[in-house]
C-alpha cells in the first residue's frame, strides 16, 4: 500500500507587515507594562513636584525703538531704522540684556552675591568641594546663577523685551527682573557716553594737529605774496581790483564821450537851426524865451492893428521883440558851444584811461604767473580752515552728548511679585508623564514584542507556513461576542460553525483518488505551549464532523502519557501488540470513537509502525468516515511520524499574539523532517 499522497503545495503568500489589528493585540498583551511605565512615570513626577521647592516667575517689558533720539544733528551714535523695521537691532538687545556687563551691574545693585539662593553657598555640595571661597568665585557662581534663572524673550512682531526672572521668592523675583531692566537701560546709556567720550578725546586729539596745518598753509601764503610782492586786500590783489575800477570808469567815460559826440554831431548837422536840438528844448532859460517871444509877437501884432506902426508904443513892442530874439540866438549858441567843450572834456578823458588801461595790463600780465601760484596756495588754505572748522564743530557736539542720553528704550511694564508659582507645574507634569508614560510603554511593548515576534495575524501565518489558515476560533467557549448589526452569537455555535467550514476547505481541496483504501485522516499538531489550543482544536473538528453525521475515530496521541500506568493505545496498535478494533472506545451517546495514545515501553522500528499505520488507517475505514489524530508538539513527539507520513491533512494549531514565531518555524522544520509540509492552520483569538 502507498502512503497518502502529497496534497498540492498552496501558493505563496506575501509577507504583510504589521496592520492596527495586530498593534492592538500587541497593546493589548503588554498593557501591564504600558500600564506600570505610566504609573511609575507618574509617581516619579508627582513626588517631584510634591517636593521640589516652588519657584516663581516675574516678567519686566521693556520697549526699544530702533530710531534713536535725535538730539543733534550730527549724533556720534545716528538713528536709522533698518529695511526691517529694527527686528534685528532690537533681536541684537536680547542679547545685550543677558550680557555679563549688565547682569553684573544687576547683581551690584540687589548685592545678590550675599544670596544663598544664587553664590552657590547654600547648597550641602559647594561645602563638600569648598568652593566659594573667593569673591571672585562668589561673584562667578552668583553670575552663572543669575544667567539660569534669567529668560529674554521677543514676541514676535514686536519690539517688546520681555525680562523674565525665576526665583524662590516672588518678591526677590520682581526686584531682580526690574533691577535687570534698569541695569540695561544704564548699561545703554553709558556705553553712549562711552563712544561720545572716545569720539571727543579722539576729535580734540586732531584740533592741533589741524590748527598747526592752518598755520602753515597762512604762512606759505604771506610768504609767497611778500615775496612776488602781491599786496591783498579783501582778499584779492590791489593791481587786480585797481585795473577793475579803471576798467570800470574807462567804460563810464567810453559811454559819455558817445554820447557827447552823438549831441555834437546833431548840432552840426541842424546847421542855421540849432533851437530844434533837444538840447535846446530842455534848457529852461530858451523855453523861458520863447513864451516871452510868443507875448510880445503877440502884442506887436495888436498893438498894429489898433496904433499903426509908427506908434511909439508898436515901436517899443518890436525892439523888445528883436531884443528877444537876440538872447535866444546866443543861448542856442553857448549850448552848442557847451557840448563841443564836453565832447573834448570827455574825448580827452576817455584817452587817457585807456593809456592807463593799457599801462596796467602790461603790469597785470607781470603778475599772472604768481597769481597762479598764489591762487593754489589760497585754495589749500580754505580746505585746511574749513576741516579745522568742521573738527572744531564736531569736537564741541561731541563734548555736550557725553552727557545727553539719546537711547529711545524705557521700561514700559515693572515687574510685579507672583501671585502663583511657576515651577513645578503639577498638574502640567502628571500629565505629561502620564502620556509620556504610556508613549514610552507602548515603545518598550513594540521593542519586547519585535525582539521576540510572535503570530500576529492571518497573513503572517499564512506567509510563514505557506498554506492557507482555516479559521479563527475564539480562546474561550464561555464568553458570548455582541455584533455590530445588536444580534448575539454565542461562542461555542461559532467555534461549531468555524470548525465545520475548516473541514469543508480541508477536503473540497483534498486530491484523495476515488479508489483510495485509507481513511480520511486529520493530524492536528502546534508548538509545545499550545498544547490545550491544539487539544481543543482536536476535538472541534472531531465533534463538528460527528454533528454532521460522520463517524469519527479521535485519536490522543498525548492521552495518559502523565499516568503511572498508561492504558493501551495507539503504540501498542503501531507495535502489533493489539488489535485496532480491541482498543477504540466510542463515546456514549455521540459518533465519536476515542483511542489513546497507549503505553512507551518499548521502541518501534519505522517500517513496522508504517505498515501497522497503513493497517490502522485501512481498518478505521470499515467503521469510521474521519480520523482526527491530535498529533501533540511534533518537536517532542517523534511516535507520531509514521501518522505523519499517512493522515491526508496536517494542521497547524497556534495563539495569535502568543506563539512566538520561532516556536512555529520549529513546528515546520519538524513536520519536513518528517517529509510533509502543513496543509493548513487554525488559529486561537485570545482577545476574540
Amino acid at each position: 500500500m502507498q502512503p497518502a499522497p502529497e496534497p498540492v503545495p498552496a501558493p505563496s503568500h506575501a509577507s504583510s507587515t504589521v496592520e492596527l489589528g495586530d498593534l492592538k493585540r500587541i497593546l493589548v498583551r503588554r498593557r501591564f507594562l504600558i500600564f506600570a511605565t505610566a504609573a511609575l512615570l507618574t509617581l516619579v513626577a508627582l513626588f517631584y513636584g510634591l517636593f521640589t521647592p516652588a519657584l516663581y516667575s516675574s516678567v519686566a517689558e521693556i520697549i526699544i525703538d530702533p530710531q534713536d533720539l535725535q538730539v543733534v544733528t550730527n549724533d556720534v551714535n545716528p538713528s536709522r531704522v533698518p529695511p526691517d523695521g529694527g527686528i534685528t537691532i532690537v533681536e541684537s538687545q536680547v542679547a545685550v540684556v543677558q550680557s555679563t556687563g549688565v547682569l553684573l551691574r544687576a547683581i551690584q545693585a540687589t548685592n545678590l552675591t550675599e544670596d544663598p539662593e544664587f553664590n552657590g553657598q547654600g547648597g550641602l555640595l559647594s561645602h563638600l568641594l569648598g568652593s566659594g571661597s573667593a569673591e571672585t568665585d562668589k561673584t562667578a557662581n552668583t553670575l552663572d546663577a543669575l544667567r539660569r534663572r534669567l529668560a529674554v524673550k521677543r514676541a514676535d512682531k514686536v519690539l517688546v523685551i520681555d525680562v523674565i526672572i525665576t526665583a524662590k521668592s516672588p518678591d526677590k523675583a520682581a526686584k531682580l527682573a526690574n533691577a535687570i531692566a534698569q541695569a540695561y537701560l544704564a548699561d545703554q546709556a553709558s556705553a553712549r557716553a562711552q563712544a561720545a567720550t572716545e569720539a571727543s578725546k579722539s576729535i580734540t586729539a586732531r584740533l592741533d594737529e589741524q590748527r598747526r596745518r592752518v598755520q602753515q598753509a597762512e604762512n606759505a601764503v604771506e610768504a609767497y605774496k611778500s615775496a612776488n610782492n602781491m599786496v591783498m586786500a579783501a582778499g584779492n590783489l590791489v593791481s587786480d581790483q585797481e585795473l577793475t575800477e579803471i576798467n570800470t570808469q574807462l567804460s563810464a567815460a567810453q559811454s559819455r564821450t558817445a554820447a557827447l559826440k552823438a549831441q555834437v554831431d546833431q548840432l552840426r548837422r541842424s546847421g542855421g537851426a540849432p533851437d530844434a536840438t533837444s538840447e535846446a528844448m530842455r534848457s529852461s532859460v530858451i523855453s523861458s524865451l520863447r513864451a516871452q517871444e510868443a507875448t510880445l509877437v503877440d502884442q506887436v501884432s495888436q498893438l498894429g492893428t489898433e496904433l499903426g506902426p509908427r506908434h511909439p508904443s508898436m515901436i517899443a513892442a518890436q525892439q523888445q521883440l528883436r531884443d528877444t530874439r537876440a538872447l535866444i540866438a546866443r543861448e542856442l549858441a553857448r549850448i552848442a558851444a557847451a557840448a563841443e567843450t564836453d565832447y573834448e572834456r570827455a574825448l580827452a578823458n576817455q584817452q587817457a584811461l585807456e593809456a592807463k588801461v593799457a599801462g596796467m595790463k602790461s603790469k597785470s600780465l607781470d603778475t599772472d604767473q604768481a597769481s597762479v601760484r598764489l591762487r593754489e596756495l589760497q585754495r589749500d588754505l580754505e580746505a585746511v580752515r574749513s576741516v579745522y572748522a568742521t573738527y572744531l564743530q564736531r569736537a564741541q557736539e561731541t563734548r555736550e552728548q557725553i552727557n545727553v542720553d539719546s537711547t529711545n528704550a524705557r521700561i514700559i511694564s515693572d515687574a510685579m511679585p507672583a501671585l502663583k508659582k511657576s515651577w513645578p507645574p503639577l498638574p502640567l507634569l502628571l500629565i505629561g508623564a502620564l502620556f509620556g508614560g504610556l508613549g514610552l510603554g507602548t515603545g518598550m511593548a513594540l521593542i519586547a514584542e519585535y525582539s521576540s515576534p510572535t503570530v500576529l495575524s492571518r497573513a503572517q501565518m499564512e506567509s510563514a507556513i505557506e498554506a492557507p489558515v482555516l479559521g479563527v476560533l475564539p480562546a474561550k467557549t464561555g464568553r458570548r461576542r455582541w455584533w455590530p448589526f445588536g444580534s448575539a452569537m454565542p461562542a461555542g455555535q461559532k467555534m461549531d460553525a468555524v470548525a465545520g467550514l475548516a473541514l469543508r476547505r480541508l477536503f473540497s481541496a483534498s486530491r484523495r483518488p476515488p479508489d483510495w483504501p485509507l481513511v480520511p485522516s486529520i493530524l492536528v499538531t502546534s508548538p509545545p505551549q499550545d498544547a490545550a489550543q491544539r487539544g481543543r482544536v482536536a476535538r472541534l473538528l472531531a465533534n463538528a464532523a460527528a454533528a454532521r453525521g460522520s463517524r469519527v475515530l479521535f485519536i490522543d496521541t498525548s492521552a495518559g502519557s502523565g499516568k503511572k500506568e498508561p492504558q493501551p493505545g495507539l503504540l501498542d496498535v503501531l507495535r502489533g501488540e493489539y488489535a485496532f478494533e480491541a482498543l477504540s472506545q466510542h463515546t456514549p451517546g455521540s459518533n465519536v470513537a476515542v483511542l489513546g495514545g497507549g503505553r512507551p515501553k518499548a521502541g518501534v522500528s519505522e517500517a513496522q509502525s508504517v505498515y501497522f499505520t497503513q493497517h490502522m488507517l485501512a481498518q478505521a475505514g470499515r467503521s469510521f468516515e474521519l480520523v482526527v489524530v491530535d498529533g501533540g508538539a511534533l518537536a517532542d513527539n517523534l511516535n507520531a511520524s509514521p501518522l505523519v507520513a499517512m493522515v491526508d491533512e496536517i494542521v497547524l494549531v497556534a495563539t495569535l499574539n502568543s506563539t512566538p514565531m520561532r516556536d512555529v518555524t520549529a513546528a515546520l522544520q519538524a513536520i519536513s523532517v518528517m517529509g510533509r509540509l502543513p496543509t493548513g492552520a487554525m488559529l486561537v483569538d485570545e482577545a476574540a
